[in-house]
């Protein structure tokens, strides 16, 4: 049966105390909200549920795992959330909260791997809009917003882009008039010595280097040919490789061979299943935004399992199968 967005009832609602109370509420409780930041409005989900940020991509009709920019209302809950290198740090303080996001080492704990596209890195930002600012304290955890849109439309400058986008997708849109239009958010690459550009954006490059009192380095070369080949993304706007299992991964399997661990879906199983090393399913009931969902844990805790190797069953391609074969074809690649 083809997968298909679980239909909501989308709310509109002002952006006033009672709608941001609301809209907290509907992200603590695993749901969509679309929200103004400084550019355009963003659709939001808890950074820390892997299952609300499924539903995130399904409802954009991503057409991969990218990971997703986490959201804080300020340097403090910034450090909850990765570890801020001295560099960070600096321009954190001068810069934040306002069109700059940093690329740290992760804390893993602090948010979901699904989130972070399976990187030991996480992109973080302080907005600095205020009904951006109002919802990330009431919500008190760390927020995914990428824009709010179905993927490859128009980027959304009104409460009015995202309903007609994304009427039946979301749960709620917070209605604070017409955002000003702007590019996205510069972001830089902390996790070295010394911070990379991986996109320009809001913020200059010669402002950063002056804060700084040194030059930006620029990407390598390999992660430009990445970048231009459409592999997987370090961070929103730029590529890299993502998690794969230190054991071999074998995509299409229809039968499980000695030694394998088995990774299945809708209850498949293949000869060879019983005797497994290790069984899990990325979803019993075949529902694909559960299978997003689990796929970064589950292939952790196989490649763990002391298993030889992976045998993955043929999955759907539609909706997210298309980007879970995208993750899996990448976990297979030879290294």
């Amino acid at each position: 049966m083809k997968h298909t967005v679980a239909p909501r009832v989308t709310k509109l609602l002002a952006a006033d105390a009672a709608g941001i109370a609301e809209a907290a509420h509907v992200l603590q409780a695993g749901g969509l909200v679309a929200l103004p930041t400084e550019t355009v409005y963003g659709l939001a989900c808890d950074a820390t549920d892997p299952h609300a940020v499924a539903s995130l991509y399904a409802a954009k009709g991503r057409p991969s795992f990218n990971p997703l920019i986490a959201h804080v209302p300020d340097i403090d809950a910034a450090r909850l959330v990765g570890r801020l290198t001295p560099a960070a740090e600096t321009l954190a303080r001068r810069f934040w909260p306002g069109p700059l996001t940093l690329v740290v080492p992760a804390i893993e704990s602090a948010t979901s791997e699904l989130a972070r596209a399976g990187l030991s890195s996480v992109a973080i930002r302080v907005p600095a809009h205020p009904v951006a600012q109002a919802v990330l304290r009431a919500a008190g955890r760390p927020i995914a917003a990428p824009s709010a849109n179905r993927s490859g439309h128009v980027s959304p400058t009104s409460a009015e882009h995202v309903l007609a986008d994304l009427d039946g997708r979301i749960d709620l849109i917070l209605d604070a008039g017409a955002s000003a239009v702007g590019v996205e958010s510069t972001i830089l690459d902390c996790t070295g010595e010394v911070p990379v550009m991986l996109r320009p954006g809001g913020l200059p490059r010669e402002v950063i280097e002056e804060a700084l009192g040194t030059p930006l380095a620029s990407p390598a070369p390999r992660v430009i040919a990445e970048a231009e080949a459409g592999e997987a993304p370090l961070a929103p706007g730029m590529l890299a490789s993502h998690y794969a299992p230190a054991i071999p991964v074998r995509l299409g399997a229809r039968e499980v061979k000695p030694g394998e661990a088995l990774l299945t879906f809708a209850h498949a199983q293949p000869p060879g299943a019983e005797a497994a090393v290790a069984r899990l399913d990325l979803s019993p009931s075949g529902d694909l935004v559960e299978a997003a969902a689990n796929l970064f844990a589950h292939l952790r805790a196989l490649d763990a399992s002391g298993a030889r190797g992976i045998a993955v069953v043929p999955l759907p391609r539609h909706g997210l199968g298309e980007a879970i074969a995208d993750r899996l074809r990448r976990a297979a690649a030879p290294r």
